[in-house]
């Protein structure tokens, strides 16, 4: 098959979330199975300046804006390390600026505009380089219109009729909502703004025109799709996706096993596998307490935290228990990321109180976010909901037994023990179901009991979540499969 994937973030061009590792390795591992694969983004000011080799085309843009013609170029690149063709659309008006949906925490005024833009010149991409499309993969709220441009102004044409439109919902919670009257930038017909269509309690709503217009929709994990169909998930949306549910399907994200593998990572002081864990990783979390100026103690557990620290996260509820944890029992905790001003303040505020216990960067760095993974004996992610998750895959893949909450992609992923999970080498984390102090406050003693009294049990989970295999190859052919489905109208 010949996929086209449309996204607004790719990394290592531009990222702000799990969207840009998902476009860079989905369409490699579809590659690799055989598919011919090709990505398009937009050229924003930090994918011009991330060292990758692009160059231009001699391909020009020429896309209606409601009364106006905007203009625009065609650049070209390739996703880092293999022959994946990746399209940049250039426009300097609507890319070239610090940041790519907001800057300083304020979000652009003209978003609705930036991405139409965007999503009409996918479509004549498709026209001007000659591509011979069978699935258009569309990404979230900034792809949303893709489909609808697809069905209602492309379909007539050759090039188009026989293309197949795949949406993924990558977290529904952001949706592309902006007033009625941006309705007139997209070019689309006001007969389109109706309730079974583009409009939402009076406004324009991107994400749900893609779910309204797409012939399959995928999200990013099993368990959040079906979570994304009752009301407390749904985020207003799922009366839609009950509508749609039997072309919906969840499809577990993979990691890349090449850049997130302890073998040869080459940011952890001492490489290891299930051979030599058990002596290797400790090298490790020696490094991390040393890098971070806490007290280098091997018996003391450490519990990692590396990504958005917000309250979707449950970053505010890991706050609420940590002097619990470091004043009666000596646990030591390290935050990598950046998010919500009041909780940055507030884990600040606790590294000051337990300077010896709790460690924060307020940033992100591939280096330190591969030492936390590599070195803490735990990995806390009490997120509220989490579509998929990334960084329990990780944690697993580096003998770091994850505290997550039970809900989308981490109920997937992480198995508590029982005698029946342990015997039958499951058993590979430790979960909770009530989002509150209390139920991690439970998870975190089960966590600590195993580690500091059941060493055996605890090694074999370590060696449990190092032996699970969620490489992108699984997922990719997963998406096959569904796009196989979708064109056979199944």
């Amino acid at each position: 098959m010949n996929i086209l994937f449309a996204t607004s973030e790719v990394y290592p061009f531009a990222k702000t979330g799990g969207l840009a590792d998902v476009s860079a390795a989905l369409p490699t591992a579809l590659s690799r199975l055989g598919h011919k694969a090709c990505v398009i983004m937009p050229a924003y000011k930090t994918a011009l300046e991330s060292g990758q080799d692009i160059w231009p085309l001699e391909v020009d843009l020429s896309i209606p804006i409601w009364n106006k013609t905007v203009y625009g170029s065609l650049l070209e690149s390739r996703l880092p390390g293999t022959d994946v063709p990746l399209y940049l659309v250039m426009q300097d008006q609507y890319y070239d600026r610090d940041g790519i949906y907001n800057h300083k925490n304020e979000d652009f005024i003209d978003n609705c505009e930036r991405f139409v833009f965007f999503s009409r010149a996918v479509l004549e991409s498709i026209r001007l380089l000659g591509l011979d499309i069978d699935i258009l993969h569309t990404n979230d709220w900034q792809t949303g219109l893709v489909p609808a441009y697809l069905e209602v102004l492309c379909r007539p044409f050759e090039q188009y009729r026989n293309i197949t439109s795949i949406h993924t919902i990558h977290n529904l919670a952001y949706q592309g909502v902006f007033w009625h009257w941006d309705m007139c930038l997209t070019g689309l017909d006001w007969k389109f703004f109706t309730p079974d269509k583009m409009e939402f309690y009076g406004k324009l709503n991107l994400l749900k025109t893609a779910l309204m217009f797409a012939d399959g929709i995928t999200t990013v994990s099993p368990t959040y799709a079906r979570e994304i169909q009752t009301p407390d998930f749904g985020c207003a949306l799922d009366g839609v996706l009950r509508h749609r549910r039997n072309d919906l399907q969840g499809i577990l994200n993979g990691i890349d096993t090449e850049l997130w593998n302890p073998t040869i990572d080459k940011w952890i002081p001492a490489q290891y596998d299930r051979s030599n864990v058990f002596e290797q990783k400790p090298l490790c979390k020696a490094a991390l307490q040393r890098e971070l100026g806490l007290p280098e103690r091997a018996d003391s557990p450490v519990i990692g935290v590396v990504g958005r620290l917000a309250q979707q996260k449950g970053v505010d509820l890991i706050a609420e228990v940590i002097p619990y944890w470091v004043e009666d029992h000596d646990v030591q905790w390290v935050f990598l990321g950046t998010g919500d001003p009041w909780l940055e303040q507030r884990l600040q505020a606790l590294a000051e109180l337990y300077p010896n216990n709790v460690a924060v960067r307020l940033a992100f760095c591939d280096y330190s976010s591969h030492l936390i993974e590599a070195g803490s004996d735990m990995f806390a992610m009490p997120s509220r909901y989490e579509p998929c998750g990334l960084n329990q895959m990780y944690s697993l893949a580096y003998g770091t037994l994850p505290i997550v909450r039970q809900t989308g992609g981490l109920a997937d992923t992480i198995t508590h023990p029982t005698p029946d999970t342990l015997a039958n080498g499951t058993a590979n984390g430790f979960s909770f179901l009530d989002a509150d102090p209390g139920g991690l406050n439970w998870a975190i003693d089960q966590a600590i009991r195993c580690y500091m009294t059941d060493r055996p049990t605890w090694q074999t989970m370590m060696l449990n979540g190092m032996s699970r295999d969620f490489s992108w190859r699984n997922s990719a052919q997963q998406y096959v499969d569904f796009y196989d489905r979708i064109r056979r109208n199944e």
